[in-house]
């Protein structure tokens, strides 16, 4: 009896509070690597709507696979990335988690983040399918935002 209030607990806290999730990709590095165990706060999303810079999880409209990615934009936000380097409202944003060097050249126009959606971008802007290319995520699409890396320590 007591292994299984165990267990439905864990399951409740799983569902409904936290959750592990493995990074699957190289978008997210240099800040998140493949292979990278990070705990997903579920709750987050009942207590607010992400900020810029808040990395959430959400299931990719591409794909369906849930993915990760750092919210550039919110709602009203004119974002767009000009030779590299990410605008929102006419102002050029201090990422010090991107490598600036290999995003030379790099364009995209802007748009404007309806209300109720974020615009994501990975950090690793080379290799990260995003907003760029399915554009604004609905906020009721987001699962929760990242708290902290469980793997590898450090």
């Amino acid at each position: 009896m007591q292994i299984a209030v165990v267990i439905g607990l864990v399951v409740l806290l799983r569902v409904a509070v936290i959750e592990p999730v493995r990074v699957s990709s190289e978008s997210m590095a240099t800040t998140y690597d493949k292979g990278d165990v990070l705990l997903v706060d579920k709750l987050a999303t009942h207590t607010g709507s992400p900020g810029r810079g808040d990395v959430v999880a959400f299931v990719s409209p591409q794909d369906g696979a849930l993915t990760l990615k750092r919210v550039v934009g919110v709602a009203g936000d004119r974002v767009a990335v000009l030779d590299g380097f990410l605008v929102v409202n006419g102002a050029r944003v201090r990422e010090p988690f991107v490598d600036h060097a290999s995003q030379d050249g790099i364009y995209f126009g802007t748009v404007t983040v309806p209300p109720h959606a974020v615009f994501v971008m990975g950090d690793n802007r080379a290799n990260s399918i995003d907003s760029r290319q399915y554009g604004p995520v609905p906020l009721v699409a987001i699962s929760g935002r990242v708290r902290l890396r469980l793997w590898p320590l450090g």
